[in-house]
């Protein structure tokens, strides 16, 4: 017979089942791993895989208390910079953009630099309304990565939104269209700049394509409400 209450997970399973984004059988594997017979480099990988299962799952409080773990423990850099990345997604998502930004500038100052980092602050920045920073932002993210389409429609989109440049911004979101047809969210970009633009047939056309995609978009209802009330 079992023993009452004994822990049986194992990080390696928990690992596995989170590659194959089975984040409910996951993160019940993990949760049954005796923390007690694990070194202190194998309980900060635990609690990291523990934190990203509750973010995918969209229980950001919870991703956050064991992210912060692992940046307590402070054993490894980069494994730090990876949950400073999740935190500052989660900050993100949940509408604490300073935070956000906090976190990702933690990362610079120690030497970290990537494209998604940028892309983040960009993101971060235009929440806060702060356009101009967010472009230039996202131009940081592009010198870094000139094939990354996150900040190609981030780019295009705060161009063309905020009337800064709409022809350059259309320029950006058709390119990340092209890469990622299928990409609901550069697809609602593209028809928002074509909008923009004046060009209301292509407008429809994109905004159509992308609601397709993701029917229950947000974004994308209410730019389709703005296209189809516009008379060509």
């Amino acid at each position: 017979m079992a023993e009452t209450g004994k822990k049986t997970g194992s990080l390696a399973e928990g690992k596995r089942l989170y590659t194959l984004r089975r984040w409910d059988s996951s993160l019940h594997e993990l949760l049954n791993v005796d923390a007690n017979k694990l070194d202190p480099t194998e309980n900060a990988e635990l609690a990291y895989y523990i934190g990203l299962v509750h973010t995918k799952m969209g229980r950001y409080d919870e991703g956050l208390v064991n992210l912060e773990q692992v940046i307590t423990a402070g054993n490894d850099p980069l494994r730090i910079c990876q949950c400073r990345l999740a935190m500052a997604y989660i900050y993100v998502v949940t509408g604490r953009a300073q935070l956000a930004e906090f976190e990702l500038r933690q990362l610079i100052k120690k030497g970290f630099e990537s494209a998604q980092i940028y892309t983040t602050m960009a993101y971060a920045a235009w929440l806060q309304k702060n356009n101009d920073r967010a472009v230039e932002l996202y131009e940081k993210a592009l010198d870094l990565d000139q094939h990354n389409t996150t900040a190609m429609n981030g780019l295009g989109f705060v161009l063309v939104d905020a009337n800064i440049d709409l022809y350059r911004g259309l320029r950006y979101c058709r390119q990340a269209a092209e890469r990622k047809p299928t990409n609901a969210a550069y697809l609602d970009s593209l028809g928002w700049a074509y909008y923009q633009c004046g060009d209301m047939g292509e407008a429809r056309q994109w905004l159509r394509r992308a609601q397709e995609i993701a029917p229950h978009n947000d974004d994308i209802k209410k730019h389709m409400r703005k296209a189809f009330r516009e008379k060509t």
